[in-house]
């Protein structure tokens, strides 16, 4: 089975990952994912497995609340830059560490209360591999387990673009000059397939998959599990000037977030959001289904 676009990992591997949860959208997209996460997990000392989890923003979150976490992601880089999280949350520890497949984690069958899997569903290209992480995570849950999966929406690609659209005179605000980035837009947008091997194209993700609130909810049902809610985690706030200034003041910031809430489970407007999350439970037997 592939593993995922060589580019997308070295990134990892470089570390692109450090930091982002923490300025500009990602600023967004870490407030109301931990909102989501508190309205619907169990109560600690639950046990969370935070599957493609980068250096665990999430996780040592999680385990500062009481949580028990295992924290797994393929990039050997995420999970060595994972321990300096530790001194931002004295007293809290995770419970593992681990570099491994989304496909294949070394836990026992239904040994997980909640399950966070948001990174690999757009990391892995394949249908088949996707399916595959899902039914992993199916296996692990215990009965009634919840699971958290995020997705990129085919939108981003193109609104991201729009919206700095000859902003300026740098490469990356004329990106929809160049026929061969709208061709893999469109793609994008047609099948969900984003094909950028190696960066070779446009800047931004390498070859991944983009899903529709609607395709995801698919897989997760072909994965074994009924989809309660999918919330788009940034709304349309992401596109407000000068993000990181706003979400620095509190009375903007919440101004923000306020307008991310009216809207985040309108499934006709969910795909403006340039980050998805649905959370479903863990459903009747395969063979049921």
């Amino acid at each position: 089975m592939k593993t995922i676009d060589a580019a997308v990992l070295a990134g990892y591997n470089a570390g692109i990952e450090k930091g982002r949860l923490r300025s500009g959208i990602g600023l967004i997209e870490f407030e109301r994912t931990k909102e989501i996460l508190l309205e619907r997990l169990p109560d600690p000392p639950a046990v969370i497995y935070d599957i493609g989890g980068a250096y665990g923003e999430y996780a040592w979150w999680l385990a500062s609340l009481g949580y028990e976490v295992h924290l797994f992601d393929l990039a050997e880089t995420n999970i060595a830059m994972s321990a300096e999280l530790a001194s931002e949350y004295p007293g809290a520890g995770l419970k593992a560490a681990m570099v491994c497949d989304a496909r294949c984690i070394p836990r026992p069958d239904k040994s997980a209360d909640a399950i966070l899997l948001m990174g690999p569903l757009y990391s892995i290209t394949e249908y088949a591999g996707r399916i595959a992480a899902i039914r992993e995570s199916r296996r692990l849950l215990k009965e009634g387990g919840i699971l958290f999966s995020a997705a990129l929406t085919p939108y981003s690609v193109l609104l991201s673009r729009i919206n700095v659209y000859h902003e300026d005179d740098t490469k990356k605000r004329r990106e929809l000059d160049d026929p061969a980035v709208l061709a893999i837009i469109e793609r994008a947008l047609r099948d969900g397939c984003y094909i950028n091997p190696e960066k070779a194209i446009a800047n931004g993700i390498g070859s991944s998959h983009l899903h529709t609130a609607k395709a995801l909810r698919k897989e997760l049902s072909l994965g074994g599990f009924d989809t309660d809610s999918v919330h788009g985690v940034m709304g349309g706030a992401w596109m407000a000037p000068n993000v990181a200034a706003l979400m620095e003041d509190p009375k903007t910031r919440e101004t923000l977030m306020k307008t991310v809430r009216m809207i985040d489970t309108h499934e006709e407007v969910v795909g403006i959001s340039g980050h998805i999350l649905a959370v479903s439970r863990k459903g009747a037997e395969l063979g049921e289904r």
